[in-house]
């Protein structure tokens, strides 16, 4: 999935936001039971509200919970 003016998934200040899959760990995505976090960080090339808006409208299509998206920080 590419949402324009995302340069990477961001992991947190110490790493801790990330999901864990067979033989792999995701960063920048983590799963709950009742909640999703995106964490990016994005280049500012396009408004921050817009693109936060294009992530939750490409990843709610996909998941039944709720979406919070977070822009960590702007390259």
């Amino acid at each position: 999935m590419a949402v324009p003016d995302v340069v990477r998934l961001h992991a947190g200040r110490f790493g801790e936001v990330a999901t864990y899959l067979p033989a792999r760990r995701v960063t920048g995505i983590k799963l709950g039971e009742d909640l999703i976090e995106v964490h990016v960080v994005v280049a500012g090339q396009v408004p921050i509200r817009v693109t936060a808006q294009l992530i939750h409208a490409a990843v709610a299509t996909l998941v039944a919970t709720p979406v919070h998206v977070y822009v960590q920080d702007v390259a």
